[in-house]
């Protein structure tokens, strides 16, 4: 949250100066706040309702200016897509915030979360494509492959969640789409390792603003990949049960 609104701030024109410090203040915000987080041996109540009003107005504040955007009231360096993309993940969080934590339990719920970070995925590759520079064939190359996998990969969670609907006792089709879910996310996880470190070292010409944005999609990618060992360790119970039977 903390690096989302920094990437705000790179993005909004200079003459947005209301704008760029309220960004500025959510960086601080969620800086104090992470530096709590660190020390805490337990989330108290206290700590996590000021974490939980900070996210609610990290998301006003991002949906205000995704309105500005798409009303062309302000010209900023940062796609309205990418405001969008953010605000998803801040949603997200505060649903995890707001919720008791529980492991998914159904392959319902299962496909429901991958299509989330599957969307999440397709858009890192889509946006790291706009900010290379058209001399980097090779590597928009390797990002437009990408880029199609990813795309066929949320249309078939998308598919599959729609069906999963019907309740079915097992499905082994969708947890074979985990596991293929899980090896094209590593394949995507090395692609931005790689991409962060030719930007800390200047070897890719881009319009990339900090080699933040790289290491961050890096480490989202990375969460995903927490996630899918999660998912596959229930799958896994899934077919064991099945199997028994």
């Amino acid at each position: 949250m903390k690096e989302h609104a920094q990437f705000i701030a790179l993005g909004l024109p200079c003459d947005q100066t209301a704008l760029i410090a309220e960004a500025e203040s959510f960086v601080k915000q969620f800086g104090a706040l992470e530096e709590k987080v660190k020390k805490a041996k337990v989330i108290d109540p206290e700590l996590l309702r000021k974490i939980i009003a900070a996210v609610k107005a990290l998301i006003a504040f991002q949906r205000g200016v995704l309105l500005l955007l798409i009303q062309c009231k302000v010209r900023a360096s940062i796609f309205p897509l990418f405001v969008d993309h953010i605000t998803r993940e801040a949603v997200h969080f505060l649903e995890l915030l707001e919720k008791p934590l529980q492991p998914l339990s159904t392959i319902q719920e299962i496909l429901e979360r991958a299509a989330f970070w599957l969307r999440q995925m397709k858009e890192h590759i889509e946006f790291i494509i706009h900010l290379l520079d058209p001399s980097e064939r090779s590597l928009i190359t390797q990002a437009e492959a990408l880029l199609e996998v990813f795309r066929n990969l949320l249309e078939t969670a998308r598919d599959l969640e729609s069906m999963s609907e019907s309740d079915p006792r097992f499905f082994n089709a969708a947890v074979r789409f985990i596991f293929e879910v899980n090896d094209r996310t590593n394949e995507l996880r090395d692609f931005k390792a790689t991409a962060h470190e030719l930007v800390v070292l200047c070897r890719v010409l881009s319009t990339i603003p900090d080699p933040l944005l790289t290491d961050h999609v890096r480490r989202e990618a990375d969460k995903f990949l927490k996630e899918l060992e999660e998912f596959k360790s229930v799958t896994n119970v899934c077919k064991s049960l099945q199997a028994s039977q």
